[in-house]
């Protein structure tokens, strides 16, 4: 899911990409607005005129993050055989990629999420917007919400594990696990 800035791009284009890569790489709060000006060759004038404040740009940045990575999600699902069993390499393609910094939801939460409500409103949609694509995987059934739900709580800490592990494969085994026993307790 890496993402080039082209020069081309609109001005509001090359904000919120420029923010979209710091944001995800380093951190909403270690990201000044004056980099972001900075790294996407606006003025200060053209940055506000887009954007009133450095919140609009964050909320601005999760809907992006979304859109994107939901796209991927179910593009990599896809690719990998459109199962659930698909959910394990699928993971695995995220978290081996040399740009993996984690959930930008969980991590713009855990930064801002007492500051700035909005962000935990943008999460919840978009972990119940992945647990609805997880569902559509698995067999019709009374407890399939309840079984998306559950795998979706162990993909988020799968991702956790994996950001800050050296390397991704305890995250996947434990995944890959949970997996097993969720699909062989639905027989």
């Amino acid at each position: 899911m890496n993402i080039h800035v082209s020069q081309t791009a609109s001005a509001r284009e090359r904000i919120l990409l420029t923010a979209y890569k710091l944001f995800y790489r380093e951190g909403i709060r270690a990201t000044g607005i004056d980099r972001v000006i900075a790294e996407s060759g606006v003025t200060k004038v053209t940055f506000y005129r887009h954007f009133p404040s450095k919140n609009d740009l964050i909320r601005e940045f999760l809907e992006y993050r979304h859109q994107r990575w939901m796209a991927w999600f179910t593009d990599a699902l896809q690719r990998h055989g459109n199962g659930v069993k698909a959910l394990v390499p699928v993971m695995a393609e995220w978290f081996h990629d040399k740009d993996f910094r984690g959930c930008a939801f969980i991590n713009s939460v855990v930064e801002l999420g007492g500051a700035l409500p909005e962000i935990v409103d943008i999460t919840r949609r978009h972990k119940q917007e992945m647990a609805d694509v997880i569902a559509s995987l698995l067999p019709p059934s009374r407890r399939r919400k309840q079984d998306a739900q559950d795998l979706a709580l162990a993909i988020d800490g799968a991702i956790i594990r994996a950001h800050f592990d050296e390397n991704a494969d305890a995250a996947l085994s434990s995944l890959n696990r949970i997996l097993k026993a969720l699909l062989l307790n639905r027989r």
